[in-house]
């Protein structure tokens, strides 16, 4: 009995330690991991134990986005006014665009005007655009058709215009100032009035 508790404690060693065996005294039958002058190595099966290998993760699979519906075309988007190229006076800048689409405006759709690529407000139902203010020289003007998504529909190419800023002594000159224009007239500010001469007879009233 005690030979086979012997046993089975050795075979519990690492795979790289050594068992020797020798037979004692008492003629026992020994084992040990210490070689002695007389014991025999005693072979050892290698272990089959097999590293565990990880479960492969299953696959993730991409949500299936749901295809976005394809954008309106519109037959026809265009500036109605100012005309290409056109010319405008204005002291105070201002010009007023109007623009037109067929079919007309889709429901969720909406127009947005740019001014030198730049939104001159948000995006709204109404086909006519007041602007105000606008620099002296030339510019271009697009519009374009959004729809409840925000996303590009359709839109024009730049339409060019030039901008004439008439100054106020531009204006007096061309139409002077009288009397009763001084406080009505931008160009004719009452401190530009001149002072009434008085009559001389007045004096010995």
């Amino acid at each position: 009995m005690r030979g086979v508790w012997l046993i089975l404690c050795l075979l519990a060693l690492p795979v790289s330690a050594e068992v020797f065996t020798y037979v004692d005294a008492q003629g026992n039958h020994v084992y040990t991991d210490q070689p002695r002058g007389n014991a025999k190595r005693v072979p050892i099966a290698t272990s089959n134990r097999m590293s565990a290998t990880p479960a492969a993760a299953a696959p993730i699979s991409a949500a299936q986005k749901s295809p976005e519906p394809p954008l309106f075309h519109y037959d026809m988007l265009r500036i109605l006014i100012p005309e290409p190229d056109a010319t405008l006076r204005s002291s105070a800048g201002e010009v007023i665009v109007s623009v037109t689409s067929e079919p007309g405006l889709q429901p969720g759709h909406r127009y947005r005007l740019l001014l030198d690529g730049q939104a001159t407000g948000e995006p709204g139902l109404s086909p006519v655009f007041p602007l105000s203010n606008i620099d002296r020289g030339s510019h271009n003007l697009s519009v374009e058709i959004l729809d409840e998504q925000g996303r590009t529909v359709e839109r024009t190419a730049n339409q060019p215009f030039h901008m004439l800023r008439i100054s106020l002594a531009q204006k007096r000159q061309v139409k002077p100032c009288v009397s009763e224009d001084y406080g009505v007239r931008p160009e004719c500010p009452l401190k530009d009035k001149p002072a009434e001469e008085k009559n001389p007879f007045l004096r010995f009233f």
